[in-house]
């Protein structure tokens, strides 16, 4: 078992230093600080900090990436076009009050951009967005689900490609998600980035992102 603390001042290259030295070659530790997982993962490690544990993930598939590349694209214009705040694809921490969670894709409003560190977003996103794979699935609709709930993120996207579904939660007054419907054009249009409609069968059979650009009036 991998165990540290953290003295204060270290600086972060010594803290990495220190961390990767304490590690065997090919070995994943096992519990670590907050810090010492940020020391310890590089911009190719895909993994999870929960309660003081590192988790893995595992290899997205192809149609995960085809998705994810989509939707960042075109979120990404969105947002940029109408000065509304940030896109985050994987890998980018989001750190919660007891994990440190990795979405596929996150949005984050300007009124929130003081959350966004260096290397990790310090608090809940507006939107986050989980594209589902059978390994990742049940971790998605329980521990991630309730996670996003308690910490206050206002819009949590399940977009599952096997069965092709499409999922949207809005966080209620009561501090609870409700499932919003789609609209009768098989569209949804999101609360936390303002007049974004998303017409649900691009996630299947994606238009080219020019195509989609313009009926969302970008170019």
């Amino acid at each position: 078992m991998f165990e540290m603390l953290v003295e204060p001042g270290v600086a972060p290259d010594d803290l990495r230093q220190r961390v990767l030295a304490a590690v065997q070659p090919g070995e994943r530790p096992r519990r670590m600080t907050f810090e010492e997982f940020l020391a310890w993962a590089d911009e190719d490690t895909h993994a999870e900090w929960v309660d003081g544990e590192v988790r893995m993930s595992s290899p997205a598939s192809d149609q995960h990436q085809d998705i994810a590349r989509f939707l960042t694209a075109i979120l990404s214009a969105y947002v940029e076009a109408h000065h509304l705040g940030i896109i985050r694809p994987a890998p980018f921490q989001m750190r919660l009050a007891q994990s440190s969670r990795e979405p596929d894709l996150i949005f984050l409003a300007n009124a929130h951009l003081t959350r966004r560190k260096p290397t990790y977003l310090d608090g809940p996103a507006d939107v986050v967005i989980e594209i589902l794979s059978p390994e990742s699935a049940t971790r998605d609709r329980g521990e991630k689900f309730f996670e996003y709930e308690a910490a206050g993120v206002p819009e949590y996207w399940l977009i599952d490609p096997l069965r092709q579904q499409a999922e949207f939660y809005l966080l209620g007054s009561d501090g609870h998600y409700r499932p919003a419907l789609a609209e009768a054009e098989g569209s949804f249009t999101s609360r936390a980035i303002p007049g974004c409609t998303l017409r649900i069968a691009w996630l299947w059979q994606p238009p080219t992102v020019l195509e989609a650009l313009r009926e969302l009036r970008i170019v």
